[in-house]
């Protein structure tokens, strides 16, 4: 049985306890359409080390082998695009480590059981290098990253949307989460009178409104090229 808590020091300074396998599974049953979907994109803002992110991609793999094993052309780029929709915050750095080397392994043991001798290291080094964009160390409160001492820095949490275009090509913009998590929000109305404490956060040049609906639209803080999934990791 896997623990639950690394220490009592960090349940008591952190809250820091793990969910039990079988209620991961019970709670990914209950959205088992979503887990099962390949492009489906799921955020754990306190991933720990990937007990439910692990399930969620073993649940996306399943799917992607199902409907692609025949051909470990398309498993291969279709693994990647599941892989690209799994994203995690953790205030702790050994948890976010030890969840990006989790999913790695995850994704690699289907990877070799089903490409065999056309596995290609381009393709795990893409893999590699989307789970260091989309599994962070920050804190999902504040919604900043973190330093090595679990404080807030000032560097927003930010995240990169990867779609699959043009067939094998995957365009990635970057998006900050607060201002994602605005996105569906109608803006509030100013005072009219605005107090000393009254404050406008630089979220608003990222957000646009609907001109239908009046609400808030995420505005991506940065746009990169499409580009051959198997070189994603050139970006930098």
């Amino acid at each position: 049985m896997a623990k639950q808590v690394k220490s009592k020091q960090r349940v008591a300074e952190h809250g820091e306890v793990f969910t039990a396998e079988r209620e991961v599974k019970a709670m990914c049953d209950l959205v088992s359409q979503e887990c099962d979907r390949i492009d489906s994109r799921f955020l754990e803002p306190a991933c720990g080390n990937g007990n439910f992110l692990a399930e969620i991609l073993t649940r996306k793999l399943a799917t992607v082998k199902k409907l692609y094993k025949s051909n470990p052309y398309d498993f291969d780029r279709y693994s990647v695009l599941a892989v690209s929709s799994i994203y995690g915050v953790d205030i702790m750095q050994d948890n976010t480590d030890e969840c990006r080397k989790r999913l790695y392994k995850i994704w690699d043991k289907e990877y070799k059981a089903v490409c065999k001798k056309q596995c290609n290291d381009d393709t795990r080094k893409s893999v590699e290098y989307i789970l260091g964009k989309n599994i962070l160390c920050g804190n999902a409160l504040t919604l900043m990253c973190v330093d090595e001492n679990q404080q807030d820095t000032d560097v927003p949490i930010v995240f990169p949307e990867w779609s699959l275009m043009l067939g094998t090509k995957l365009k990635r913009r970057d998006f900050r989460l607060d201002v994602l998590l605005k996105a569906g929000e109608k803006p509030k109305k100013k005072p009219r009178q605005e107090s000393l404490f009254y404050t406008q956060d630089d979220t608003s040049k990222y957000l646009s409104q609907n001109p239908v609906t009046g609400e808030y639209m995420a505005e991506p803080i940065c746009e990169y090229p499409p580009i051959n999934y198997r070189r994603i990791w050139e970006n930098g």
